[in-house]
């Protein structure tokens, strides 16, 4: 596969009928695991949807394998496999044949546009992090953990998009992705509980006399769909809306990477961070929804917010 410049401007070659079967298949896992995500894409040109498509796709996966059933021994195994896979793109050694459609299809999106491949070693990071189970004592800690796991898909897709800034773009891409990531913590706070996780600081829970305990971390297995509620002199509003200020001044900053865009990857991009910020919003209006569930957009709340954004405002 010869290097092409389409983000540079030149029309890359229509890809070989194995690429084309590997990026139907990195496409289909997008539309059908990513829905806040796929609503963006959908407005690039071609090339760049399926090469966005294919870093999705492993993304995907690094993410399955962390939150899969395997024991922390396989997963650890998995998660190498997935790094040997990063090396054999870099080395150039994969071929259209090979059994992997997400490998065939990253590989050829790296002949079209300069993906930082090592930005998915840091993802792979990120996932080791989980998989051992890491808390978090600071912000400081939590932010490089959501710079790993968030942050570089934010590099990655600039790496895709182009800009007129790269240097800036990288720093303001890496900004938005913290946003993002946040806002998911919020978002999924009382599933991550269920499952034994909780990212937020604990320096942060302190502060407002939260216990981990009041996030459901103690519920049993079989009770862990039940709401919770937490205990008398526990301000959980003010440590929500806290951390909800916090993430929405990553908004703020991250969102000066739009105007380094090209109108269709800026229109994308506003759309996928205009989807998290009305979360986000949905968030701070009751802050105690998230003890109850997941608070997510109706599907054509997500569509009105990408079409916004494709003719030409921000619409959260």
């Amino acid at each position: 596969m010869s290097p092409q410049s389409y983000g540079s401007g030149t029309i890359a070659a229509a890809p070989s009928p194995q690429v084309a079967a590997a990026y139907q298949y990195c496409e289909a896992v997008t539309g059908s695991q990513a829905k806040n995500f796929s609503y963006g894409i959908r407005l690039l040109p071609a090339p760049k949807r399926r090469a966005m498509s294919a870093i999705y796709a492993l993304a995907r996966r690094i993410d399955d394998i962390g939150d899969g059933g395997w024991s922390d021994e396989r997963k650890f195994e998995e998660l190498g496999r997935t790094r040997a896979l990063l090396d054999e793109i870099r080395e150039g050694t994969v071929e259209p044949e090979d059994t992997d459609p997400v490998k065939v299809a990253l590989a050829h999106a790296c002949s079209l546009f300069p993906i930082p491949l090592d930005s998915f070693d840091e993802l792979i990071d990120g996932m080791e992090m989980d998989v051992r189970g890491t808390s978090y004592a600071t912000f400081d800690e939590l932010r490089h953990y959501c710079r790993c796991v968030a942050g570089t898909i934010g590099v990655l897709s600039l790496a895709v998009f182009g800009c007129t800034d790269p240097k800036r773009g990288a720093e303001y891409a890496d900004t938005l992705g913290l946003a993002l990531q946040l806002t998911n913590i919020l978002r999924d706070v009382r599933e991550d509980a269920g499952n034994g996780r909780l990212y937020l600081p604990a320096e942060d829970l302190a502060a407002f006399g939260c216990r981990p305990e009041g996030f459901g971390l103690a519920v049993p297995a079989a009770g862990r769909t039940a709401s919770v509620s937490p205990a008398s002199g526990e301000d959980f509003r003010g440590l929500i809306l806290f951390e909800a200020r916090r993430a929405q001044g990553y908004f703020d900053e991250g969102l000066k990477l739009l105007p380094m865009l090209d109108r269709r990857s800026r229109a994308c991009v506003g759309a996928m961070a205009g989807i998290y910020h009305r979360v986000l919003e949905r968030i701070v209006a009751e802050p105690e929804a998230v003890l109850h569930g997941r608070v997510s957009l109706p599907g054509w709340e997500k569509a009105y917010v990408a079409l916004s954004g494709l003719v030409g405002g921000r619409s959260s």
